[in-house]
């Protein structure tokens, strides 16, 4: 299992939130926003993965996502969509 999930990542960026409102001793704005950049960068690179595995019709990731605790088989992906050219 990775270092590092989806999950992390949401309450990383949960925390900033609730460091940012702390009344007595808040955030650095700059230091916030660093984190969001960061942040959006790993998102960005998730969605070209999810990207990737529907294009080559993969059912496999990194294990960036998190499966189902029910489940231990690979969730398959939906086939992309095949659009015709008029």
């Amino acid at each position: 299992m990775p270092k590092n999930t989806m999950t992390d990542l949401r309450n990383h960026l949960f925390e900033v939130m609730e460091a940012l409102k702390d009344d007595e001793n808040p955030m650095e704005l700059d230091r916030a926003r660093a984190v969001c950049q960061v942040a959006g960068k790993l998102i960005d690179s998730a969605k070209v993965e999810i990207d990737f595995l529907k294009a080559m019709d993969a059912s496999k990731a990194t294990g960036f996502f998190e499966l189902p605790a029910a489940s231990h088989e690979p969730v398959a992906l939906p086939a992309p969509e095949r659009r015709r050219l008029a």
